[in-house]
């Protein structure tokens, strides 16, 4: 099969597409032919050295895909037929024309999605519920806060916040994107970083109060502002590490504020977590994308043998939603 390797860390110009071995499926996981893997900021880390893969993990990037089910390992529970429509969510290898991955971390799609759309879903779904709704306990008529407006994490978090009946407030780096998020997205409060402090316009936005919670991509770089942005009994959920990994905390302020600081990764994650995450997201997440309450976000499709060229699209920050390689 096809599939892509790191050659050096670097930029995109040292992803490969070489012909390697197919996988074969262990116990309890299942064979997927892929149709479509979708991008992430962790396959940027990874390529750059950053980030690599948990212990065990296939060295491909890509931690999510859409496909058909192709074959089985021994054990496998779950009521899987040949030819089944799924996504997946993976720790590694989608960036390939065939994975293998543990029954668990396997859907069937959601009513009404095709197969390549279906691809932009599963890795920011499981990231967003678990931590939204499972970690931070976001409840209706609350203010969250959610940085990085028009990427994946950010167009998918802004539409699940505001179905879950939050009043959502964003960031972005351009008008542009500012005007996106308010007006394609839904966002109630949009504020662009650049120009403005956000912490003093959220308040000056939102009645004088901060966010209940914050979704974070960026890490260190934000972190005083962040504090300084949250409500009484606020949580802020830190799921990226853009702006670095260092900050100096002001525990005093947290104490003020009766307020938390979680951080999380999805990836590697056990599969036991990651099944029952995605268990929460096939019963919560995927009725609202089958209504309509969430939409999937394609930016641009790239044929697998362009993955360079993807990449430096999605380096340049101008995407509003996911990117996805086609095989």
């Amino acid at each position: 099969m096809k599939a892509v390797y790191i050659s050096e860390p670097g930029g995109p110009e040292v992803l490969e597409v070489r012909e390697v071995e197919a996988p074969v499926p262990g116990p309890g996981e299942v064979l997927i032919d892929v149709v479509a893997a979708g991008l992430n900021r962790a396959d940027v880390q990874q390529r750059r050295g950053f980030y690599p893969p948990p212990p065990g993990a296939s060295e491909i990037p890509g931690l999510e895909v859409s496909g058909r089910i192709a074959g089985f390992g021994t054990g496998v529970s779950k009521p899987f037929s040949l030819g089944d429509k799924v996504v997946a969510l993976l720790a590694g290898g989608g960036y390939a024309q065939q994975v293998a991955v543990p029954a668990e971390q396997v859907l069937r799609l959601p009513d009404g999605v095709d197969l390549v759309t279906a691809a932009s879903l599963p890795e920011v779904a499981a990231t967003v519920y678990s931590n939204l709704i499972m970690t931070a306990q976001l409840q209706a008529g609350e203010t969250v806060l959610i940085h990085g407006a028009t990427g994946g994490i950010g167009t998918m978090a802004i539409q699940l916040a505001k179905a879950y009946g939050a009043k959502v407030a964003t960031t972005a780096g351009t008008d542009e994107k500012v005007s996106t998020a308010k007006a394609f997205l839904g966002a109630d409060i949009a504020i662009n970083y650049a120009e403005e402090d956000f912490p003093e316009s959220l308040r000056r936005q939102n009645g004088g109060k901060g966010a209940d919670v914050i979704l974070d991509v960026v890490g260190a770089k934000y972190l005083k502002q962040n504090v300084e942005a949250l409500a009484e009994y606020g949580r802020l959920v830190v799921i990226g590490l853009q702006g670095g990994t260092k900050g100096e905390l002001d525990l005093g302020e947290l104490l003020r504020k009766r307020a938390a600081v979680v951080a999380t990764a999805l990836r590697p994650r056990p599969v036991a977590e990651k099944g029952a995450i995605l268990n929460e997201v096939r019963d919560h997440v995927w009725p609202m994308v089958a209504d309509g309450r969430i939409q999937p976000l394609v930016a641009k499709t790239f044929p697998l043998d362009q993955v360079n060229a993807a990449h430096e699209y999605f380096d340049s920050g101008d995407h509003v939603g996911k990117v996805l390689l086609v095989m």
